[in-house]
């Protein structure tokens, strides 16, 4: 049938039986495309079948040389990978999977930043310097801000937040907020729903929010259903997105002058360091953050026995006179 024809039949069951998301997808197509691109240059049949497991490792040693992170790299076998089974689940003779044994290279294990919990209130607590704190762009970024480091989100599932649960004229909230319990319930990876609780600070910013928002969402035209529930609007009164979501809180830690590379993701960091650190419940951080498995949130405590390190090189007596000699 030729790669073409079959990558797109392989993305198009991944939209409708997976239901990935359109960014997924777009992930997906370019790194089979780079497949596709190498088995032409290689001379191999335009048939899937023919690639082989020699070429496979090939196809990575040379990402490798190109300078491709392991991690892209590890990606884009992944998605091989899966290509390759679906391939087989068809009926298409293929003898193994080629991509089975093929590992990406090793990759330093680098640990998520976190801020100080000083910088990270003083981040959602503190309007933008010179602006007016009631102003409607400011409460929106405090409400917005403040859940990050309450709930521990995604940017994703912060902007897909709807007002409440919404289920009509072909529309299905993925996420949406119930001030009365005050918690929220979001559609994480894999389509994975969970709840998690909203603290006291985030629900009065989010109050606030709510004030303001009906002047925000009635200068909206045309505007879709999704944009209708959205719970965070942009200038436009249409959903909020993702990047601007980043754009903003970046350009807000520039003007409070923290000293770091601040986007969402840090404050996704910074909740479950900080609430590890208080609590030491290990599996009530990994439930709120969503982790499929327990081995993706422990590596908080390596963040959290960095600071203790820290702590004792500032602080004990013999830390010092080491330090001093150096």
């Amino acid at each position: 049938m030729g790669f073409d024809t079959d990558i797109g039949s392989y993305l198009e069951s991944l939209r409708t039986q997976r239901m990935l998301s359109p960014h997924t997808l777009s992930n997906y197509g370019r790194d089979l495309g780079n497949l596709a691109r190498f088995a032409a240059a290689s001379g191999t049949s335009p048939d899937p079948e023919q690639v082989t497991h020699v070429q496979i490792r090939k196809l990575a040693a040379q990402l490798h040389a190109q300078g491709l992170s392991p991690r892209s790299i590890a990606r884009q076998l992944s998605a091989w990978r899966g290509f390759f089974t679906w391939l087989a689940e068809q009926g298409r003779p293929l003898e193994r999977n080629p991509v089975d044994g093929v590992k990406a290279p090793r990759r330093a294990k680098s640990l998520p930043k976190a801020l100080s919990p000083d910088d990270a209130i003083r981040l959602v607590a503190h309007p933008m310097p010179g602006r007016d704190p009631e102003a409607v762009e400011q409460q929106c970024n405090r409400a917005m801000f403040e859940l990050l480091y309450s709930s521990g989100l995604r940017v994703s599932e912060l902007a897909g937040l709807d007002l409440r649960y919404v289920q009509q004229d072909g529309y299905r909230s993925l996420g949406w907020l119930d001030d009365q319990l005050s918690e929220v319930t979001v559609t994480g990876k894999g389509n994975k729903m969970r709840t998690v609780p909203v603290g006291t600070h985030a629900a009065q910013a989010l109050g606030a929010w709510m004030q303001a928002r009906p002047a925000v969402a009635a200068a909206a035209r045309l505007a879709t259903p999704e944009d209708q529930c959205a719970l965070f609007l942009n200038s436009r009164g249409r959903r909020i997105t993702p990047a601007v979501v980043q754009k903003r809180i970046k350009a807000h830690a520039r003007a409070l002058g923290i000293p770091a590379n601040v986007h969402p993701h840090v404050m996704r960091h910074s909740f479950a360091s900080h609430v590890l650190q208080s609590s030491g419940d290990l599996r009530a951080v990994q439930e709120m953050l969503g982790h499929a498995s327990i081995a993706s949130t422990q590596v908080y405590t390596s963040l959290d026995f960095q600071r203790l390190a820290q702590v004792y090189d500032a602080a004990h007596p013999r830390a010092k006179k080491r330090n001093s000699q150096d």
